[in-house]
């Protein structure tokens, strides 16, 4: 009899310890698919092509709209490089809590060129999103800004 309990409680604990090595993934929408997936810098290499073909990205998450939550940056599989992924405000909330890990998100990507004076305006409102200093003499050309609009997003740990 004791060796029946001391087997089962071997087996109880070889499930918990299963289950908490898991990771833990939280999803926004549908969710990501991970049949799509591409690296970010083949996104950007080709940029036309993603904004009409829906692809799967990933990245690890470095900053989270303060505000309403209704984007992130993603660091890319390059150093120094991240794309902004965004959403309409309230139609999914980013957590502050999704800061380092990593998002898979699945959408389109889109393109926007700049003038100076616009540039200088998203700049500063960026900076004002994340309560930072921005000089706007610093900026003296245009800019293009890609985004990534997601359908859904997962979160992993």
């Amino acid at each position: 009899m004791k060796l029946f309990a001391l087997k089962k409680s071997l087996v109880v604990l070889m499930l918990l310890a299963s289950w908490q090595g898991q990771a833990k993934q939280v999803t926004f929408g549908a969710g990501a698919d991970m049949d799509k997936l591409v690296e970010v810098s083949t996104l950007l290499a080709s940029p036309k092509k993603y904004q009409s073909e829906p692809s799967t990205i990933s990245g690890k998450v470095v900053k989270v709209c303060k505000k309403r939550g209704c984007w992130m940056d993603l660091a890319t599989d390059k150093p120094y490089q991240s794309l902004t992924i965004k959403v309409p405000d309230g139609k999914m909330v980013f957590p502050m809590s999704a800061i380092g890990k990593t998002a898979y998100a699945t959408g389109t990507l889109s393109e926007r060129k700049l003038d100076v004076a616009q540039a200088r305006e998203y700049l500063a409102h960026r900076a004002q999103e994340n309560q930072t200093a921005f000089d706007p003499a610093s900026v003296s050309e245009g800019m293009t800004v890609y985004r990534f609009s997601p359908q859904g997003v997962t979160l992993s740990d």
